[in-house]
């Protein structure tokens, strides 16, 4: 795995960074982010390249080239063999080379280039009817060119075959700079001729040994495609391209063949009391068409029940305490014939001893939260805390249906063994299952179990005659066990198949061909000696082990570069740069902790960069499968950044916001003096395009109400910025039959120290916490509810307060703490509300709302005032984020996230819609951007109500 260059190479990097027109990336942070995939290896690259188009490809590949080191192609980097890292120069086609460049929707055909995402074409051919087939499940990060790399099958690959039976053709460079096309036949393509008769000379001598070596199954990935070499004259050395891992050519533009959309599917839930009874009875459910069976094991069940984002789906389509689930679904043109497959399924069942066993899925949304569960499987599995976690190594051997039980259970024996137990989901449909042992790869021991286990299980597939790589290729991984799979000659041949069109070498080395060993320790991420830096954290991270062992959760999947709704990440979806992915940040602090990336890393400029686009929407928290939250850790970052630099004037000065009220009037003299504006962008770095918050008048509580108590909870921004929130909501609660108590505080109002928070400034927040707690905690313990409007503070309590003072103290005044909205729907409260002037709102959710799950509440309390349609916009960051907008240095950034989905969907509303946002932030965002004026929920229930509340318009 060695090279001639030097990691790093300051000359290279200037070279290239003169040649090209994209990114150039060689610095130690860098190539640290690009050093690792969803695998277990990690080696560091010689630098990075982020090409703007096929001429920066063409620049690279000859400057490299010329100097004799290896190019290694990479789409999302999720790949889970290691096929995505190497000691070379990585070229990261993901942020630019992204384009659909042809699109027939007659002939069903569409031309793209290899960074294209999966759904992001699938968003683009929904409204033609036609989608691309191939369903991996990572659908939303995974690249086109990294799926025909590793010849990406998916759940219904039953039905539509893997990646190799829709590619067309491929468009790629040669290591010698030749640009071709390589396709069906001739006349379409333009491949070397000495090429095509070296490769077309082997399909022939091969031939037999083709036949007799290669696994009889669909689920055969491993090697290269060199069967489609054999009888067909001249081969379509397309074919040969998917699947080879970018050791062979560079490939730059990919024709797909489509498939209509099925217009009517169903699912089927069935649950089994034993493993080995599910894995029995797929052979018979195959029989009845599918579109495609996939596994869950219980395992899967268990800890996806331990994740809010997929709980509440659990609760509907799992009944009981199932060993295993079949999800099967159904598709075609006509919903009837669909439900009858269905009805035969449940007959089929009971046939086999399982009456009453299958869940009916029949509605759109719900289908497709499952599916959801299904697809989280990888990340879900990997959410385990502690050390040893589920290793994929013999990810996806795949045998015959008929072979499936017996094959599972020996495997089980297997790890039973070693002292282990399994993980199992996936494709149950092509007897391939996404099986991986547990072990603990910071130890040697877990490596050489790791070489003992996959020597018994490849044995044993080979028993089988099955295929020991059935889907997410060879990589570092399996490439090492061709011979013993495919033979000697078979090996060879796969070398002449890399001589043929790589004579030097240059393209991805080590992978498919003379290998490295696949449990070399020296390519783990956790190396022999990796050790963690044992700090003296602000926050609880006792759940995870420490700080490092919640840092260590990423296992690289990369769910948080997903484009599709939800809120992950804004900053990556602005930006498209690993550094600001959550996956990113999170293999920096990894690094930096385990003292990879030099003395005092974690307080470095380099650091502080990694994370200034961190908006600490918490979006990871709940959308991240392995619960990754980065706010969190950006302030335990900023904290132990601060005991070397502590934060500058700007920073102190908004973190102390909540002590400022009494110069309220004074600082709103910088928006009103002309000039004042620009001095405090020169001297603080506040951006003179934003007009900040006006201070008003306190809130002064009116104490209403009558009968049970509940108490309102003041936060700093509602009280000092927006006090007639607070007002319409002591009116909300009061005419729902509450007397409300406003706690009392001595000195200066009740924090949750938020921006203390932001600051990594945690012993102050922690002071302002313990405050809050003192204050409130005789209410809780008289079980009175605490209700907030303010998301951002209210839902502190709940969280970060844990964090600062755990036990049993904040755990009780958390399950206390709601939001208005939350509270008035949990408490079923009765409000005489009448219809709006307003029959149309716009609700946008503050990230922190969405993170919690509290949005149904928010879409439920409004659907109560009479004749009020309220529709919630598909949004992520509105991007002001606290401080984040305000800052200049960020300010673009801030704009670029509420451009994405938010400000487009206000603008399009007419002017007489709503537009209703519980976060303040949120609201100043909106106005700022577009114009239109944002209301909380308490302003709007509080115009509902019977009494007339006040007219807001």
């Amino acid at each position: 795995m060695t090279t001639k260059g030097k990691i790093g190479d300051s000359a290279l990097a200037r070279r290239l960074a003169g040649a090209l027109q994209g990114e150039v990336l060689f610095d130690a942070f860098s190539r640290g982010r690009y050093a690792t995939d969803a695998s277990i290896y990690q080696i560091e690259p010689i630098g990075v390249v982020v090409p703007r188009g096929l001429d920066d490809v063409a620049a690279t590949l000859e400057i490299v080239a010329e100097q004799g080191l290896p190019l290694l192609p990479r789409g999302g980097g999720t790949s889970q063999c290691g096929q995505t890292v190497g000691e070379a120069i990585v070229v990261d086609v993901s942020k630019f080379m992204d384009k659909i460049r042809d699109f027939d929707p007659e002939s069903r055909r569409v031309t793209v280039e290899p960074g294209l995402v999966l759904a992001r074409l699938n968003a683009f051919l929904k409204p033609h009817g036609l989608f691309f087939p191939v369903d991996v499940s990572t659908a939303n990060r995974a690249t086109l060119g990294g799926m025909t790399g590793n010849n990406s099958c998916g759940a219904r690959s039953i039905r539509y075959g893997p990646m190799r039976d829709s590619v067309l053709a491929v468009d790629a460079i040669l290591a010698d700079g030749t640009r071709c096309r390589f396709a069906e036949t001739p006349d379409q393509g333009s491949a070397p001729a000495d090429l095509t008769t070296a490769l077309s000379a082997l399909g022939r001598r091969e031939a037999a040994e083709i036949a007799a070596r290669f696994p009889k199954l669909q689920r055969r990935v491993g090697g290269y495609n060199i069967d489609a070499l054999a009888g067909n004259s001249p081969p379509n050395l397309a074919q040969l391209l998917v699947g080879s891992e970018g050791t062979l050519a560079f490939s730059h533009a990919i024709e797909l063949a489509l498939q209509p959309i099925p217009p009517a599917k169903v699912l089927g839930v069935c649950h089994f009391p034993t493993f080995y009874q599910a894995m029995d009875a797929t052979r018979h459910i195959v029989a009845l068409e599918p579109a495609a069976v996939e596994l869950v094991d219980r395992t899967m069940v268990e800890l996806a029940r331990d994740i809010p984002l997929f709980r509440p789906t659990l609760e509907a389509f799992v009944r009981g305490d199932p060993a295993a689930l079949l999800l099967v679904e159904f598709a075609g043109e006509e919903t009837a014939a669909q439900l009858a497959k269905l009805k035969q399924l449940t007959e089929l069942m009971a046939d086999l001893g399982f009456p009453g066993a299958v869940v009916e899925a029949t509605d759109e949304g719900f289908q497709k939260a499952i599916w959801e569960v299904r697809k989280a499987g990888l990340n879900i599995m990997m959410s385990m805390k502690g050390d040893g976690k589920p290793v994929s190594f013999i990810e996806d051997c795949a045998v015959v249906l008929e072979d499936l039980a017996d094959y599972t259970d020996r495997l089980t024996k297997i790890f039973h063994k070693h002292g282990t137990e399994g993980t199992w989901y996936a494709h149950a449909s092509v007897g391939c299952l996404h099986v991986r042992p547990i072990l603990n790869m910071k130890q040697e021991a877990g490596a050489t179990t790791m070489r003992a286990i996959a020597e018994e299980a490849f044995a044993m597939v080979r028993d089988y005659k099955g295929s020991h790589s059935g889907e997410h290729g060879d990589g570092l991984v399996r490439s090492e066990f061709h011979e013993p799979m495919f033979g000697q000659r078979m090996v060879k041949a796969f070398e002449e198949v890399k001589a043929a069109f790589d004579p030097n070498g240059l393209f991805n080395p080590g992978k498919i061909v003379k290998p490295a060993k696949m449990d070399d320790r020296s390519l783990f991420r956790f190396k022999p000696g990796y050790k963690t830096e044992d700090l003296d954290t602000a926050l609880d991270w006792s759940d995870w082990g420490g700080f490092a062992g919640a840092v260590e959760m990423c296992n690289n999947n990369g769910a948080c570069r997903k484009f599709d709704a939800g809120v992950m990440c804004p900053s990556f979806r602005v930006t498209r740069d690993e550094q600001h992915v959550t996956r990113g940040r999170a293999n920096a602090l990894r690094l930096a902790l385990s003292g990879q990336l030099g003395a005092n890393a974690l307080a470095s400029e380099e650091m502080a960069e990694a994370l200034k686009l961190c908006v600490g929407c918490k979006a990871c928290k709940r959308e991240c499968p392995t619960g990754v939250d980065m706010a969190r850790m950006k302030t335990e970052a900023l904290y132990q950044r601060n005991k070397i630099r502590p934060p500058g004037l700007r920073e102190r000065l908004i973190a102390h916001t909540p002590r400022l009220a009494s110069f309220g009037p004074l600082l709103n003299l910088r928006d009103q003096i002309p000039g004042v504006a620009g001095m405090s962008e020169r001297w603080l770095g506040l951006s003179a395009q934003r007009r900040l918050p006006k201070w008003r008048r306190p809130y002064r509580p009116a104490g209403l109400g009558e009968g049970r108590q509940v108490v309102l909870l003041p936060d700093c921004f509602n009280g000092n910025f927006e006090p007639e929130n607070l007002e319409a909501a002591e009116r909300v609660l009061a005419a729902a039959g509450y007397k409300v108590v406003v706690p009392a505080a001595s000195g200066r109002p009740l924090c949750c120290g938020r921006t203390y928070l932001a600051a990594g400034l945690v012993e102050q927040a922690r002071a302002e916490a313990r405050r809050t707690i003192d204050a409130l905690a005789p209410y809780a313990a008289q079980g009175l509810a605490v209700v907030g409007l303010e998301p951002s503070c209210l839902l502190t309590l709940k969280d970060e307060f844990k964090a600062l003072f755990p036990g049993e103290e904040t755990d009780d005044l958390a399950d206390r703490a709601q939001l208005l909205e939350a509270f008035l729907a949990n408490e079923e409260a009765a409000l005489d509300l009448k219809p709006l002037a307003a029959r149309h709102a716009l609700l946008h959710g503050h990230c922190h709302q969405k993170a919690f799950g509290v949005m149904a509440s928010v879409t439920e309390t409004l659907a109560r005032i009479p004749e009020l349609a309220v529709q919630s916009i598909e949004s992520g960051c509105c991007g002001m984020a606290g401080a984040f907008g305000y800052q200049a240095e960020t300010y673009e950034v801030s704009r670029r996230m509420a451009e994405l989905d938010l400000a487009p969907a206000v603008r399009a509303a007419p002017d007489d819609t709503l537009v209703i946002a519980d976060g303040f932030s949120c609201r100043h965002q909106i106005a700022d951007v577009t114009g239109r004026r944002a209301l909380h929920s308490a302003r709007v229930l509080d115009q509902a109500l019977a009494s007339g509340g006040t007219d807001y318009g």
